[in-house]
């Protein structure tokens, strides 16, 4: 098993990026894996001072989750980072940084993200409460050449191929 890595998820707000990376976390730890999950969410609440989503603060989050993420995977840790990371400089920039890196794009349709609205994200944005929502009126640059593709986060093979490059890195 691969070890010190960071395995990127992106897509869109609602795709399945953080019940992959669960459901991946669980079967790297069945084999042994020393796994850490940074979902966007949570550690954009816990970091201080708390970031917001104007285009500047996106980049300097998004730079603290590369830092943060190469740090982990350069002792060790096969790092999950479910983070949409809209912009395709944000993913270049972890991918510099790691020892190693995986990026898996969950290409879910924008219907059914919208459908699914997990967050209600997609419900505040056409309510005009909610502004800079990627792929409504931010723009979300899906990646040209991801590792992986996968369809959603119960995607099996797409989930396999995950594990089949985390097993040949």
């Amino acid at each position: 098993m691969t070890v010190g890595v960071v395995v990127w998820i992106t897509g869109l707000p609602s795709s399945g990026k953080s019940k992959l990376a669960l459901r991946l976390a669980n079967e790297l730890r069945e084999r042994s894996a020393a796994v850490c999950i940074l979902d966007g969410d949570a550690v954009r609440k816990s970091l201080v001072p708390r970031h917001g989503y104007t285009a500047a603060d996106r980049a300097a989050f998004y730079e603290s989750l590369a830092r943060l993420a190469a740090l982990l995977a350069a002792q060790g840790l096969v790092v999950l980072v479910p983070a949409t990371a809209n912009r395709r400089a944000f993913r270049e920039f972890a991918r510099q940084l790691a020892p190693a890196f995986v990026e898996v794009w969950v290409d879910t349709p924008a219907s059914e993200c919208k459908r699914r609205d997990s967050k209600g994200l997609y419900a505040a944005s056409s309510a005009g409460l909610e502004q800079g929502v990627p792929g409504v009126d931010e723009e979300y640059e899906a990646p040209l050449a991801p590792d992986v593709v996968v369809h959603g986060a119960l995607d099996a093979a797409g989930m396999a191929r995950v594990l089949e490059k985390l097993e040949h890195r």
